[in-house]
């Protein structure tokens, strides 16, 4: 007996969507990363709230014998307030592609292979609007935003507080070991420094050819998983093909934050038939944000040319 739709929707949902999530990851570094060190599920809410501290206190001090120690409150913390965005890819089959690869084996075939389009075409989505400057309204907020000093980002205005720009260099366009180190330094407190840092392919040549041979150290984590890297001040240089050109982006993943909704986590809907149309068709959901906790900890190079 042929396999009607609703036992192709449980295998897809138990054999290859699994496969599609871990693919996503797989697909770009930054994506990566972000499920290996910040991706956060949530469990909803209207947005997500994320804590800052943006002051010390002012009641501290050094004292002597009995005098009297300063109670006078004072305002330290503030929240970012992120919106959720959603994403979504569907898996459709034409009832001619149907027909044309009838039987069981043809028709999972067929479904494996348009499940791989809709996995490759997250993942770029996906990729993209984590380094997007806030263009599509209705993507991620971006690194291009997060990384900024005058981006309005979870609706705290870069412009009005300084403490909340990242550590932008627009101006330096010849890539270089001293604008590099500038910029990692100006993202940098104590030990607390950027973790990583992303670029083009063209960014990462520039990058090599100014190392000497003895100096080419490579990540062998990134190696492993199939991206190219080196290293600057102990943390890998990536490179990444949905990073904007000419950027170079330093980032401190401890203050950075994927987050997802735990029932819209790469969610499977089953197949369906419209009434108008002869396909069938399934998809796939996401929702979350991209967040940052601490924009000053991340820096950028966004103006290299040579």
């Amino acid at each position: 007996m042929a396999l009607t739709y609703d036992q192709i929707s449980a295998i897809t949902e138990k054999k290859f969507v699994p496969k599609f999530v871990d693919n996503i990851f797989d697909s770009n570094p930054l994506l990566k990363r972000a499920k290996e060190k910040f991706y956060e599920k949530v469990d909803g809410g209207e947005r997500i709230i994320v804590p800052l501290n943006y002051a010390q206190t002012t009641a501290t001090g050094w004292y002597s014998g009995a005098e009297t120690l300063s109670t006078t409150g004072s305002e330290e913390i503030t929240a970012a307030e992120y919106t959720w965005k959603q994403l979504y890819a569907n898996i459709i089959i034409s009832g001619l592609d149907e027909r044309k690869n009838s039987g069981d084996a043809q028709i999972l075939n067929l479904v494996k292979q348009k499940t791989m389009i809709a996995e490759k075409t997250m993942a770029d989505q996906l990729g993209t609007g984590l380094y997007s400057a806030g263009t599509n309204a209705k993507s991620i907020v971006g690194l291009g935003s997060i990384i900024n000093t005058s981006s309005t980002v979870g609706g705290i205005s870069q412009t009005s507080y300084s403490w909340w720009q990242g550590q932008l260099d627009s101006s330096t366009t010849t890539l270089s070991l001293s604008a590099m180190q500038s910029i990692f330094n100006l993202a940098s407190i104590d030990n607390d420094t950027p973790s990583v840092c992303m670029t083009t392919r063209t960014i990462y040549n520039l990058y090599y050819a100014l190392l000497q041979p003895q100096q080419r150290f490579m990540d062998k984590n990134s190696a492993s998983a199939g991206f190219s890297s080196l290293m600057f001040n102990g943390i890998p240089v990536i490179v990444d093909s949905h990073c904007v050109a000419a950027g170079m982006y330093f980032l401190n993943e401890k203050y950075l934050h994927l987050f997802a909704h735990k029932d819209v986590d790469f969610a499977f809907e089953p197949f369906q038939k419209p009434v108008n149309q002869d396909v069938k068709m399934a998809k796939v959901l996401w929702m979350g944000a991209l967040g940052s906790s601490n924009n000053r900890m991340h820096g950028r190079l966004s103006g290299i040319t040579a």
